[in-house]
């Protein structure tokens, strides 16, 4: 039996669609990707460098009231799953080729979402304070450095 060209570039398409299929899906098996999607904090942990920030979350003083999608993502749908796939993928492609920072570092974008759920937590705390300043000059993290994550060791 002969087989076209277009028979051929089908065939060779198809079997790199199921290669790249195969590859991520067990990739997403063997990295717990599910566990991602969920509020569960254990899932932060699934790579050993978040151990620390883990650690240092259960001695903090947001324990009792906040997980880390509490401060780390959006709460409406759409963007809280958009910020964990961005996250996802800068996590992946650090922790795969190693060249993310130690200490790591919350990356500017992440930042800003951590700043703009404090305020939110805590507006009725800051209202006064926000209400004579621009959103964007406030840095929480400035001065309350350990309450996401404890004290520094």
């Amino acid at each position: 039996m002969h087989l076209g060209i277009r028979a051929k570039l089908l065939l060779v398409f198809c079997g790199l669609v199921g290669l790249c299929s195969g590859l991520g899906g067990y990739t997403f098996y063997y990295a717990r990707g599910a566990s991602y999607l969920s509020d569960d904090p254990v899932a932060c942990v699934n790579c050993h460098v978040m151990r620390d920030q883990y650690d240092g979350w259960q001695k903090s003083s947001h324990h009792a009231v906040a997980t880390c999608n509490s401060c780390h993502v959006p709460h409406e749908l759409v963007p809280k799953y958009l910020t964990k796939l961005e996250n996802g993928f800068w996590h992946a492609k650090g922790f795969t080729l190693m060249d993310f920072p130690e200490p790591i570092r919350i990356r500017p974008q992440s930042k800003a979402v951590v700043q703009q759920k404090c305020l939110l937590c805590h507006q009725t705390t800051v209202s006064e304070m926000t209400a004579h300043v621009e959103r964007d000059e406030i840095d929480c993290v400035v001065c309350h450095r350990d309450v996401g994550h404890g004290p520094a060791q």
